[in-house]
């Protein structure tokens, strides 16, 4: 294939995309069709100058974790996103593994939800995509990487993971993870990525242990909860999840509970959102 293969293509993609396709406003009149470079660079976290050279295959060796980003970004398809690591010398991520990559669907619900937080992450909860709300309300997990953006390890091995949470939920809210984890693990049989996260939270979190060895499987399901947020205050929620049946990944939504002040503190937080961004 040409040397510019990769560049040619990212650049089609963009330009197939728009604004509305990856949750942004149409603003001003566009010279040309399809989203910015700064878009793109803005949605994959990278520098417009990295995105730039990548399109003029001027930079050709990408890193994983940066092709990862792109798919996201421009909402490939398995199959593109595919073709995109193939272009770049690398294997195609396995189904089971921990890519970041999220389905476009799921991408695009998570796009549509502005008004309440949302995040996506896999079957092994490890978050892979947030939206403004999610990072005002949990903080900025989807860009921490590796386990410091899986839930579970960081319920079992961070305890400041669990402060959003009020005490007297704690432990059903344990009991869930490891349940769900052992769900996981049996879908995906004989896979090292879950074999060694139950070992390295087996022997690293006593309380991790004790629940594992409870038996307990069930995946999460749509939970009422109670969160204090340290600057919007008490928010009663319902946790709903969307399951996609093809990847096992799950859209998880905050729903305010009705009759509740959640709604009003969510604005809060949004705005709160917003001022921090324009901080930056």
């Amino acid at each position: 294939m040409s040397s510019t293969e990769l560049g040619d293509f990212l650049r089609t993609r963009r330009q197939a995309l728009r604004p509305a396709d990856v949750g942004l406003a149409p603003g001003t009149r566009r010279r040309t069709p399809g989203l910015r470079r700064a878009e793109i660079a803005l949605l994959a976290d990278m520098s417009v100058d990295y995105y730039s050279r990548l399109e003029q295959s001027r930079e050709t060796n990408p890193s994983e974790s940066i092709l990862a980003s792109l798919a996201r970004a421009l909402r490939l398809s398995i199959d593109e996103r595919d073709y995109v690591y193939r272009l770049a010398g690398y294997p195609p991520p396995v189904v089971s593994g921990v890519s970041g990559y999220v389905e476009p669907s799921m991408m695009y619900l998570l796009d549509a939800l502005t008004h309440v937080p949302a995040h996506v992450m896999d079957d092994l909860t490890t978050i892979l995509a947030q939206n403004a709300l999610s990072r005002a309300l949990v903080g900025q997990w989807a860009d921490a990487g590796g386990r410091r953006a899986n839930v579970t390890w960081r319920w079992f091995t961070d305890p400041g993971s669990r402060e959003l949470n009020v005490p007297e939920e704690h432990e059903s809210i344990g009991r869930g993870y490891v349940a769900d984890l052992r769900a996981a693990a049996v879908r995906r049989g004989s896979d090292r990525i879950a074999e060694q996260l139950i070992a390295d939270l087996r022997s690293v979190s006593g309380e991790f242990a004790r629940f594992w060895d409870d038996m307990q499987v069930a995946p999460l399901q749509s939970t009422r909860k109670i969160l204090e947020h340290s600057q919007a205050g008490r928010l009663d929620v319902q946790c709903d999840f969307v399951l996609s049946s093809t990847s096992g990944q799950r859209l998880v939504i905050f729903r305010p509970q009705p009759g509740s002040n959640t709604s009003d503190s969510f604005d809060f937080l949004r705005v709160l959102g917003q001022q921090s961004f324009g901080a930056q």
